[in-house]
Parts: C-alpha cells; sequence; structure tokens
C-alpha cells in the first residue's frame, strides 16, 4: 500500500541560526494538526555554526518527520530550491528557521483549504516578535488585509498582495506545473515577492486565502543580524532586486496579460514605498552615494510608469507619509507640478502670522500673498527639498505671512484652495473665514462654546485630580506664566539646568520651575538648593503645573518631554516649546525632529542653524523658530575652561556616543570590541605616563549600565556622573566619533582625535540620523580616523603637540562659533521673552 501524501511540507533554509532554531522546532512541534500529515524538509546552507548538527538531532528525534539535507553555502533561494525539488506535499510553505508559528497554524490553514477548494495560495498574518523582549505584537504594515478570513480574488480586491513565503502556502503542483522557483539573483530581499508575484501571475485567478486567525511569528533581532533588517545597504538592492526581481514581474504581467494587474501596481508601489519610508525613519542604514542609485531612480520611475497612480497611491497607507505619496505621484514626472493645496497648518496669534505650507516639484513657483486685496510680503520663507536616495524628488514651501480671515495666495496662475487639514492626494475641505476667526484666537461666543467641549475628558482618576486642581484660583496664582525646564526626566546636568539656575540668580521674577524625576541622581542636589521650585515628573504637582505653563524648556525633545500623555489626557497644552538642544546638530535630524512642536530651536554656529532655517534643509523649521544664541550650558562650560590653565589639563578624555542598534549582548559588539581596543592600548598608556594624564572613560548616558559590565584596564577610570564641563575643561584631548562634545572641546579650544569605525551604519541611517552639513574630514576639529590603531596614534601625536589644538583645527574652532561668550543664557532669555506667552 502507498504512503499517503503529507498535506503541508514545511520547507526551510537553515543558515548559522542556531540560537534560534529550538524556538523554531517547539512551535513546529507544537502544531495541534496531526504531524503525520505533515513533512518537513530542512536544507541547511552551508552554516558555520551548530545548525546543522541541531537539525540532525531533530531528525534522529523525529525522522517520520523531518528530512534533513546539506549543501555549500549558495543562498536562501538556492537552499529553498533544493528543498522544494523533493517535497510531496499538497501545500508547501517557506517558513523561516528563526521565526515561530502558532499552535494552530497548521489545523486552521488545513480548514480554510478545506471550506475554499479554489484557492492557489494562502497568505498568514504576519505578527512581529520582539527578540529583545519577547513581545509578539500584530503591528506588521500589512495587518489590515487580514482583519478577517476570507477568499480574495486580487483581481477584484486590487489593492490586496501578499509577498512573504515563508508566511504563505502554495499548491505544490501547480508551482511544478508553472515551473516557478526562487531566482537566486534577486538578492538579499524580494525573492519571496518575485516568487509569490510570479506564481500568481501564471495561475489563472489569483484566489488567495487572507487567513488572520492565526499567526506567523516574524522574529525581529536584537542584534539586527538578519539579512532584511541590513540589506538597504547592500548594492543589489538598488540593482539586482529590481532588475530580477521587480521589473522581472513587471516584464512578465505585460508580457502574459498585456497590461500591469492592479493587485501588482500596488504591491510594488509599496516596495518602493518601502525604500523611501526606510530612508526617513532613520532606523536602518541606506545608500545615499553610490552610482547603483542611478539604476535605482530608473527603475523607480519604470515602475510607476505602469502604474495607475490616482488609484493606487491613495490607497497605499502603510507607514507613509503625504510627501512619500507627492514622491511618488510627481517626483518622477519629468514636468514641474504644484498643489492647488495651501495647508495652513498652525497661527502665532501673538506674532499675527500664519504658516502656509505647500508641495511642489521643480522650480519655486511665482507667489502672491494677499490680505484684504493688499499684497503681503512673508515675515519669514523657505523652500524645503526633500531628499531620497541622493535625488529631490519633492519640495515644499513654508510662509509664515501676516493673516487675516480674508488671506489669499496665489500660487503660478491660479488662487490656491486653503485647508487646515494636511493635503493628501485625496479631496480636503477648503477653509471659510469663520474657520480663520476660530483658529487665530478671536473667536464668536458659539466659537469659543466648540473650544471649550475639545477640552478633553479625563480617562484616570490622576487626570480628574489634576483637572479639578488646575481650575482652583490658587493654582492659578501659584502657576500663573510658568515656564518650566528641564533636561531628561530621568537626568539634570544639562542646558535646562544651567538656564533655570541662571533664571533663578538673574531674572527671579520669572515664575520658573525644574522638572526631574524623584529618583534621578540630581534630585536632592536640585531640591536641596531650589525647594519646592523643583517638581517631580509624574506627580499630582507637576500635571498642575504643565496645566498653567506657558513656556516649556528643554535640552531634549522626545515625545514624554514635549507631548506627555500624562497631561494630553486631561488638557489642551498651551505652552510654547523652546528646544534648548543638548548639544550641536552636526547630523541630518530632521527625520527625528520634523516633527516635533518647536517653537523656538536654539543653535549654536552659523552652519548648524543654516541647516535647520536655511533653504534645501529636509527641516520644516525657518528663520522664525531658528535663533543662534548658544546652548546655555556653554556659559559654565566657558567659566570652567577659563579657570582651568594648560598645566592642570591631564586627561585623555574618551567619549562616544551610544548607538541605536546596541542589543542585549552589546558587551560582544563590534563597538565594545573597538574602544575597549583604544582603552586597552599599552602604548597609549605609556604615553599618559610619561605626560601624567588620565585616561577617562566618559560613557554616553545610555551606555551607562553597559560600562558597568566591561572589564577595563586599571589605568581607566569611569566618569558616568551629571555634567561634562568639568571633564571636557580639564581634558588634553577628547577622543570622540560622533559626539557633540566635539563641540564642547572646541568651545573652549581643547584638542579632538575622531574614531569613527562605523561610520558606513552611523551616518547613512542606523542611529539617529545621516551625514549632515558638517564634514568632519573637512570641518572637524580633529584628525578622524577609522582603526583603533590609527586612533591611539593621533593621540598620541596630539598628546606631543600640547595643550592646545594646532592648525588647522584651530582656526576651524575659532571661526565655529559667533558667539564665543558667556552670554548664551541671557541671549535664549531674550528670545524666548520675544515669543510672548500665549493667549
Amino acid at each position: 500500500m502507498s504512503t499517503p501524501r503529507p498535506r503541508f511540507s514545511l520547507v526551510t533554509a537553515v543558515y548559522d541560526v542556531a540560537p534560534y532554531l529550538p524556538d523554531f522546532v517547539a512551535s513546529v512541534e507544537a502544531q495541534d494538526f496531526d504531524l503525520g500529515r505533515v513533512e518537513v524538509v530542512v536544507v541547511d546552507d552551508g552554516s558555520n555554526d551548530d545548525s546543522l548538527a541541531l537539525l540532525r538531532q531533530w531528525a534522529d528525534r523525529s525522522p517520520d518527520l523531518v528530512r534533513v539535507l546539506s549543501q555549500p553555502n549558495a543562498g536562501q533561494g538556492a537552499a529553498r530550491n533544493a528543498g522544494l525539488a523533493v517535497a510531496t506535499g499538497e501545500w508547501v510553505t517557506f517558513p523561516d528557521p528563526d521565526d515561530a508559528l502558532d499552535p494552530d497554524y497548521l489545523s486552521t490553514v488545513d480548514a480554510f483549504l478545506a471550506a475554499h477548494p479554489d484557492a492557489v495560495m494562502v497568505a498568514t498574518n504576519r505578527a512581529l516578535w520582539n527578540d529583545a523582549t519577547g513581545e509578539v505584537t500584530n503591528t506588521h504594515p500589512l495587518r489590515r488585509m487580514f482583519g478577517h478570513d476570507r477568499l480574495a480574488d486580487l483581481d477584484l480586491d486590487e489593492s490586496t498582495f501578499h509577498g512573504s513565503a515563508p508566511a504563505a502556502f502554495f499548491d505544490l503542483d501547480l508551482l511544478r506545473a508553472h515551473d516557478v522557483s526562487f531566482d537566486v539573483r534577486i538578492r538579499p530581499n524580494f525573492e519571496d515577492g518575485h516568487f509569490c508575484s510570479a506564481y500568481l501571475l501564471r495561475c489563472e485567478r489569483p484566489l488567495v486565502g487572507m487567513v488572520g486567525s492565526t499567526r506567523y511569528h516574524y522574529r525581529k533581532r536584537a542584534d539586527q543580524s538578519s539579512s532584511l533588517q541590513r540589506s538597504m545597504l547592500d548594492r543589489r538592492r538598488y540593482t539586482d532586486v529590481f532588475e530580477f526581481g521587480y521589473l522581472a514581474v513587471l516584464d512578465e504581467a505585460l508580457q502574459r496579460h498585456g497590461r500591469v494587474p492592479r493587485w501588482l501596481q500596488h504591491f510594488l508601489c509599496y516596495e518602493i514605498l518601502g525604500y523611501l519610508v526606510a530612508h526617513d525613519v532613520g532606523k536602518v542604514p541606506v545608500l545615499t552615494d553610490d552610482p547603483a542609485l542611478e539604476s535605482f531612480h530608473r527603475g523607480v520611475a519604470r515602475i510607476l510608469e505602469h502604474c495607475d497612480l490616482d488609484q493606487v497611491l491613495p490607497r497605499l497607507e502603510f507607514g507613509s507619509r503625504p510627501e512619500h505619496l507627492v514622491a511618488l505621484a510627481h517626483g518622477y514626472a519629468g514636468t514641474p507640478w504644484h498643489d492647488a493645496r495651501v495647508w495652513i497648518d498652525t497661527f502665532d496669534a501673538d506674532q499675527g502670522l500664519a504658516r502656509l505650507r505647500y508641495s511642489f516639484t521643480g522650480e519655486p513657483p511665482a507667489e502672491l500673498v494677499l490680505n484684504a486685496d493688499v499684497p503681503t510680503e512673508p515675515a519669514h520663507a523657505k523652500t524645503r527639498d526633500l531628499t531620497w536616495f541622493g535625488r529631490v524628488l519633492a519640495r515644499e514651501r513654508i510662509l509664515w505671512v501676516p493673516f487675516a480671515p480674508d488671506l489669499r495666495l496665489r500660487v503660478g496662475d491660479r488662487w490656491a484652495d486653503l485647508v487646515f487639514t494636511r493635503p493628501t492626494l485625496a479631496e480636503t475641505t477648503r477653509v471659510t473665514p469663520r474657520d480663520v476667526r476660530r483658529r487665530t484666537g478671536s473667536p464668536s461666543r458659539q466659537d469659543r462654546q466648540l473650544v471649550a467641549r475639545a477640552e478633553p475628558e479625563p480617562r484616570t482618576d490622576e487626570g480628574r485630580k489634576a483637572r479639578e486642581r488646575a481650575a482652583r484660583g490658587s493654582a492659578r496664582k501659584k502657576y500663573a506664566g510658568a515656564w518650566v525646564l528641564m533636561d531628561r526626566v530621568d537626568g539634570a546636568g544639562d542646558s535646562g539646568e544651567a538656564l533655570f539656575r541662571w533664571l533663578r540668580e538673574q531674572r527671579p521674577e520669572v515664575n520658573a520651575w525644574f522638572v526631574l524625576s524623584e529618583d534621578a541622581p540630581d534630585w536632592s542636589q536640585l531640591r536641596r538648593a531650589f525647594g519646592k521650585r523643583v517638581v517631580a515628573h509624574g506627580s499630582l504637582e507637576w500635571r498642575v503645573l504643565m496645566a498653567h505653563c506657558v513656556h516649556l524648556l528643554a535640552s531634549h525633545a522626545d515625545d514624554e518631554v514635549v507631548r506627555p500623555a500624562a497631561i494630553t489626557e486631561f488638557t489642551v497644552p498651551r505652552w510654547r516649546f523652546t528646544f534648548l538642544q543638548h548639544g550641536v546638530i552636526a547630523d541630518d535630524l530632521s527625520g527625528w525632529l520634523g516633527d516635533r512642536p518647536i517653537d523656538l530651536f536654539v543653535t549654536s554656529t552659523a552652519g548648524e542653524a543654516a541647516s535647520i532655517a536655511g533653504d534645501g534643509s529636509a527641516y520644516p523649521f525657518t528663520t522664525k523658530e531658528v535663533r543662534l544664541a548658544g546652548l546655555p550650558r556653554f556659559d559654565e562650560l566657558l567659566e570652567v575652561g577659563r579657570a582651568i590653565g594648560p598645566q592642570e589639563r591631564d586627561l585623555v578624555l574618551v567619549a562616544p556616543t551610544w548607538r541605536r542598534w546596541l542589543g542585549p549582548d552589546a558587551v560582544a559588539s563590534d563597538f565594545v570590541r573597538q574602544w575597549s581596543a583604544v582603552l586597552a592600548d599599552e602604548a597609549l598608556a605609556e604615553a599618559c605616563r610619561r605626560q601624567g594624564m588620565t585616561v577617562t572613560f566618559r560613557p554616553h548616558p545610555r551606555l551607562t549600565a553597559l560600562a558597568a559590565r566591561l572589564s577595563l584596564p586599571e589605568h581607566v577610570q569611569v566618569e558616568s556622573g551629571p555634567g561634562t564641563a568639568d571633564l571636557v575643561a580639564r581634558s588634553r584631548v577628547v577622543v570622540t566619533d560622533y559626539s557633540s562634545i566635539a563641540f564642547d572641546a572646541a568651545y573652549i579650544e581643547r584638542p579632538v582625535v575622531y574614531f569613527q569605525f562605523d561610520r558606513e551604519l552611523a551616518l547613512t541611517g542606523a542611529h539617529l540620523g545621516r551625514a549632515g552639513w558638517f564634514d568632519h574630514g573637512r570641518d572637524g576639529f580633529g584628525p578622524v580616523t577609522a582603526s583603533a590603531e590609527e586612533a591611539v596614534a593621533a593621540i598620541v601625536k596630539t598628546l606631543e603637540q600640547g595643550s592646545s589644538p594646532v592648525s588647522p583645527y584651530a582656526e576651524r574652532m575659532a571661526a565655529a562659533f559667533p558667539h564665543p561668550d558667556d552670554q548664551s543664557c541671557r541671549r535664549v532669555f531674550d528670545a524666548v521673552s520675544a515669543l510672548q506667552p500665549p493667549r
């Protein structure tokens, strides 16, 4: 009697995933489906770790379930093809061996197939599995497609698509009949998407089961070692993926159907959108300057040429922003365009200004602003360039103009429609004079009633208590005109504290308060010095204070600072936010700071100010918001720096910044290896002994816990307390990578050495931003090194040159700061005072 054909074949390609295999194996063995009707074909693709041994152990335990193949390393696609060639099941799927399956995964798919025999493919919902925390969340961008189990005809349900072979099941007989296999040329990504698309294009009808009632657990590795998570730096992502992947399925669709099916248009546009989002988010490194990018842009243009963009883009919501859709709709069209709608996104009633914004491509169109039919010049204006992968694909005009209810703006040869909601590719409602009146602080009685009803209703007891306390006359009196200053929630010692101290000493008439967590190391000291003017973050008193705050000033702009949920729960914040900054911004942080509600943006150098407010900048801020005033903490830094003479400078201060990608196993990371090599270098230790120097390691606050786990030589001392002014002032040389501490050193003329072994990652988006206006080689304050050996040699040479910077670094330091004085606090105070409190 012949052996019954398995219902399912699980084909998985394995390469160096030994730490993750036990989870995968356990999830397969935990299936509530009859494993006698399942075969698992695992193909080891030349692993260097214990993966093959673990697979053979599994096969030994379950010989009727598991079959192990082994081959020299040839890539995931080749390994999957090898497994596909020997698979015997009715349906085949390709789970990755570092992922996992819900216990009812196979039984749910089996039941769906039994109920829908016409299906040619079944797609399952991907849950994101955080490797660092173990948390599993339903947050995949395509989760909306899996709201309920259904059979989708993609020719009718045109915005539905699926491109993940690990989270899909295919009819094995159809795969073989249509000669579908993984194209091994498509690397490092989209081999799944090409496989799924080619399969569906060759089927008579693209009938796909969208099954959301069970989940495929996609692991997001804490160490970011997944090939997909690092693939944006791979040149093939911009060349081979297009030639053999995207464009190949595009051409196949045209050859087979004479057109590109709408579902495939959605899929390809979703893929391109992923590039733009990855570029902006700043969580993964991308290519920004490479010949391969020309091939990328040609490929994108060709794909978009065959897409019905007016139908596809409005339905493409997956993590996109309006500017992404503008770039796809108009950035490759080759003809100038501007939006006929102008967005009034905010008002400054005290200065009588409205901010107007509209998108365009090409050269800026002619503009005419009218108030009461009188031509009016903008008070502030800029052209914002939105650049992706080395090419400006969209631009935005930002105008601060005097406003009146009859404000009009002509853009090009027509009058624009003014709108209060950010324009999308769909229609947006025009505003009326009454809308303008309500937004500008001169509402009618009926308008005031509408505004009053807009106050949020507290959801918690704390919120209800805060609203009741804030409404008392005593609270209004106590916190009238309150200026609230802070640094981090859990730490002080930065520009927020510096300006707070200055205000209490120099401007006691200002009702200034400082906010800090009671658990912070600085809490007791500040509380002793300033009493109850230091308020515990998170407390009821803090909530009441923030309800009356007119100016919020902080050196950081995290959500917990600028958008605290505990405050927005019970009131609408009416403060002006001044971003004091932690350090000078050298990189492009527009992807992070661009959406922050910043009313005053403090800068310290002309280059920094121009990079944020100038034309061509990606930031939405203008000369209205940006002030070249200097960091408040620079006043203390200059005072301390002047007090410490050359003979007292006895530190080699090593102060690297943190890295976003450092995970729980950071002790074994390249970051720790490289910096440990510098700190432990015997040549550096000997040079310091000769000159009476101490090697001092100053970890970034986010690295304090990591520093405590390091095994450092005895000659290295660790300093992790609040504030850095004294350390920088005592330094004979400051050694850093991309940290703004180099600007601190330059401000008081201390020599600098840069150690940038991971520049390719850190300045291409893997950290917080990308390379910006400041080029370390061209503009930096010291030599730039790329290896531990080079760094040590540069440090030793700098020590031998004396305590002062040498040319050309001395000249760069002198030219960097237009205000090298101790008046930064005063300038910031004057700028904040000029804002006027909101009405």
